[in-house]
C-alpha cells in the first residue's frame, strides 16, 4: 500500500507541477507578488495532496521566533519536501538557489521572477558579491531569505559542513538569522521513490542577533540546527546507525 500511495503521489506531483509551470507562464507580466502567490497556492496543493495520498503532514513549532519583515532565515535541508513546504511557511520567502536552477528553461524563469537567488560556488568572489547584492534588494522589499546552509540535502544522522555564504550574508545584511531544524528527510528521503506517512516537525528556533564575530556566528549556527534537528529525528523514530524504528 505504501508503494501505490507513493506512485500516485509522485504521478501526481509531475503532472501538476507540469501543468502549473506553463501556465504560470501566463503571469510573468504581473508583479512578482502574484506569481509568488501562486508558487505558495502550488505548494499548499502539494502538500494537502501528501497528506490525503501517503499520510504525511507537518506540524510547526516555534512561529513565533520568525521576526516582521526581513531577516535571514538558515534552514536544515533534507529533502525535496524543504524546497515545497518554505512556500508555506513564509510569506514571499526570497531562496538561495544553485545557478544552475535558475538557468533551466521555464522553471528558472518563473523562479527569478519570483526573485530567487542564484549562487555559483564554483565562481568564487565575484559569485559571491553578485548574490549578497540580490539579497540586499530581497531585504529591502523586507522579505526573508532562505539559504540552506549546507548547501545540498542532507540525510538525518549524517553531517556536512555549513559554506561560508550564510556568513556572507550575515555580515553584509546586519540581519537576524533564525536557524531552522526539521526532520523531513525521515520521511522522504533523498531522490527517494517511497514517501512514507508520518508528521513531519519543523521547528523555528531563536533568531541569533547580528553582530557576532564570523566563527562565533557559525559556530552557534550549527550547534542549534544539528542538535534540533537530531533530537527532531528521534522523536520520529531515527536511530543513528541510519536504521528508523517503527514510526
Amino acid at each position: 500500500m505504501t508503494t501505490l500511495r507513493a506512485l500516485l503521489f509522485n504521478a501526481f506531483f509531475l503532472g501538476w507541477t507540469a501543468l502549473l509551470t506553463c501556465l504560470y507562464l501566463l503571469l510573468l507580466p504581473f508583479p512578482w507578488r502574484v506569481l509568488s502567490s501562486a508558487v505558495a497556492w502550488w505548494a499548499r496543493s502539494v502538500l494537502w495532496v501528501l497528506k490525503v495520498l501517503v499520510g504525511l503532514r507537518f506540524v510547526v513549532r516555534g512561529r513565533e521566533h520568525v521576526p516582521e519583515g526581513a531577516a535571514i532565515v538558515a534552514a536544515k535541508h533534507q529533502s525535496a519536501w524543504d524546497t515545497i513546504a518554505i512556500n508555506v511557511l513564509l510569506d514571499h520567502p526570497a531562496v538561495v538557489l544553485k545557478r544552475e536552477l535558475l538557468q533551466l528553461p521555464v522553471w528558472g524563469w518563473l523562479a527569478r521572477r519570483c526573485g530567487m537567488i542564484a549562487v555559483d560556488r564554483a565562481a568564487g568572489s565575484a559569485a559571491l558579491r553578485r548574490m549578497l547584492a540580490a539579497a540586499e534588494g530581497r531585504a529591502a522589499q523586507g522579505r526573508q531569505i532562505v539559504i540552506f546552509p549546507q548547501g545540498t540535502r542532507t540525510a538525518p544522522g549524517t553531517r556536512r559542513a555549513y559554506f561560508p555564504g550564510v556568513a556572507a550574508l550575515y555580515d553584509r545584511l546586519g540581519l537576524p538569522v533564525v536557524p531552522v531544524a526539521l526532520n523531513s528527510g525521515v520521511f522522504w528521503g533523498r531522490r527517494a521513490f517511497l514517501k512514507k506517512p508520518g508528521t513531519i516537525v519543523v521547528e523555528f528556533l531563536p533568531p541569533i542577533p547580528p553582530g557576532l564575530p564570523r566563527r562565533q556566528f557559525l559556530g552557534e549556527l550549527e550547534s542549534r540546527i544539528e542538535t534540533a534537528s537530531d533530537r527532531l529525528a528521534a522523536e520520529a523514530g531515527f536511530v543513528a546507525s541510519g536504521v528508523p524504528q517503527s514510526i
